[in-house]
């Protein structure tokens, strides 16, 4: 099984989303000796945001690319590659401002490619991505799941998913963590028991 692992929180070691997406990586690992793990960083990736100068690398032929973009390309390739690679994608997505973070974002600019990921047919679109898991681990201060200032956030990346083709999407979620000691307890423990719960799954599909 192929493994990709997400972090998109700027916050380091410090980072509640980050946390868990270890735990998650660590317990599909334990559970699957031949996992292959492919880790990304989109806190360093600062290139990976689209810009104009990404449309004019990628429409330059390779020969005619000078250095800076030379990177741009490869970059987006590596993101798109891995992507493609993976058999299950844990994802840290914190939530910033009552969305994700914009990293995260761009990093989804880089794997939603028309032709590639997704299709548009007489039929309308289509997800091109299929028999992928994705496994959302949502982290936020207050408590937003199933409400309107939640759309932007776990909503938002459900919508993404499905419409590139991936239909098997599960959320470990920590709320509420920003509201006491208590709470932020309480929000780690309820997500532990989402990761015992998930992984299994995951590890035997």
């Amino acid at each position: 099984m192929k493994l990709l692992h997400i972090d998109s929180s700027i916050l380091g070691d410090a980072s509640a989303s980050r946390q868990l997406t270890r735990e998650v990586v660590a317990t599909l690992q334990a559970a699957d000796s031949d996992l292959e793990l492919t880790y990304r960083d989109l806190s360093k990736d600062v290139t990976a945001h689209l810009s104009g100068a990404t449309f004019a690398a990628k429409g330059t032929p390779a020969e005619k690319r000078n250095l800076s973009q030379k990177l741009e390309v490869e970059l987006s390739e590596a993101i798109l590659n891995e992507f493609m690679a993976a058999d299950v994608i844990v994802l840290g997505a914190p939530m910033y401002n009552f969305s994700v973070p914009t990293q995260l974002k761009a990093w989804i600019d880089q794997i939603s490619i028309a032709g590639v990921t997704f299709r548009y047919s007489e039929k309308g679109p289509e997800g091109l991505a299929t028999g992928k898991r994705v496994v959302i681990v949502s982290t936020s201060g207050g408590k937003h799941a199933g409400s309107p200032t939640g759309v932007a956030h776990e909503d938002y990346l459900k919508l993404v998913f499905g419409f590139l083709g991936i239909t098997d999407i599960d959320v470990v979620r920590a709320d509420g963590l920003a509201y006491s000691p208590e709470a932020k307890e309480a929000g780690f423990a309820a997500a532990r028991a989402r990761i015992s719960d998930l992984t299994s799954a995951v590890a035997m599909a």
